[in-house]
């Protein structure tokens, strides 16, 4: 005795594109952010300090999303995001007060450091969108492996 099952689309084939399609609809931060990192790093590296700058706009931004939506007025969430800025602000300084060489790869742990506060910001869904967090984190990260790749030749 055989059991048959119905046919359903999965069956098809067609459903194989239109879930990628799906995903792809999905990940539309992944997508922007990484053609963003191509476009800012393919032909080489920006100026250090343009990037150094980059450190420090990133949490303002997440400020003024926490005081639009209201986030901040949470407990002890004003302070977290100033402290999250006072630590990438240092780390943009320390990334231009010393030898280029090393600034760059200051300059990429900063970069790093903030896509793990973007990702941990992504998972409680707190402060910022969901999609920003994801975009941020994916430019941040992309940006970190671009910066110890070209500061390395």
């Amino acid at each position: 005795m055989t059991i048959e099952s119905p046919r359903d689309e999965r069956d098809s084939g067609t459903s194989g594109a239109r879930d990628v399609v799906r995903a792809l609809g999905h990940r539309w931060p992944t997508l922007l952010a990484v053609a963003l990192a191509v476009a800012t790093f393919a032909d080489g590296l920006p100026p250090r300090g343009f990037l150094a700058a980059l450190l420090v706009v990133m949490p303002v931004c997440y400020l003024l999303f926490g005081a639009v939506r209201g986030e901040l007025r949470r407990p002890g969430a004003l302070l977290v995001q100033l402290l999250g800025l006072a630590g990438f602000t240092a780390v943009a300084l320390a990334a231009l007060a010393v030898d280029d060489t090393l600034g760059w790869y200051v300059l990429a742990a900063g970069w790093l450091g903030h896509a793990v506060w973007d990702f941990v910001h992504h998972r409680s869904g707190r402060v910022v969108p969901r999609a920003w967090s994801e975009w941020c984190c994916v430019v941040d990260a992309c940006g970190a492996l671009a910066l110890v790749a070209l500061a390395v030749q």
